[in-house]
């Protein structure tokens, strides 16, 4: 009977055990596929705050965007255009995001319906983007986007 005793007592020891280094184990990260759809819904918060720095932790030094006009601009000119008003938006809604991730590269295609105005004008709209992230030291950032309302 102390034997029995004994063993069911090592049993349930073993078993404490392992549900504790369960609950211990760190957090999983997230995939690179959330982390890169979160930066998505990050910078548009970025540009309905008209938040410049936030906007400039997503956005790599070297970033080349292509709006639906056809032009192209780059970093610099793209942060100060919210930070000066320039660019507003007063709300977002978040479409569908998807996510093709290559090593240290992600494609990302997505959707946002807001209202906004640029220089003043009624820019409001639902749009369409592709943005290209790189995984560098550690942290994602778009390198490349292209953007365009729908008509």
């Amino acid at each position: 009977m102390k034997k029995l005793a004994g063993v069911m007592l090592l049993i349930v020891a073993f078993v404490g055990l392992a549900f504790a280094q369960d609950k211990m184990a760190p957090a999983k990260s997230p995939s690179a596929a959330d982390a890169v759809k979160q930066l998505e819904k990050d910078w548009l918060a970025a540009e309905k705050a008209g938040d410049a720095d936030a906007l400039s932790r997503i956005i790599a030094d070297d970033w080349i965007g292509l709006g639906p006009d056809g032009k192209t601009l780059d970093k610099k000119e793209y942060i100060e255009s919210w930070k000066s008003g320039k660019n507003k938006m007063t709300s977002s809604e978040v479409g569908p995001i998807t996510v093709k991730v290559m090593g240290n590269i992600a494609v990302t295609q997505g959707s946002d319906t807001e209202k906004s105005t640029f220089e003043g004008k009624d820019s409001s709209g639902k749009y369409v983007w592709m943005d290209v992230f790189e995984k560098s030291g550690g942290k994602w950032q778009v390198v490349r986007s292209q953007y365009a309302l729908v008509k």
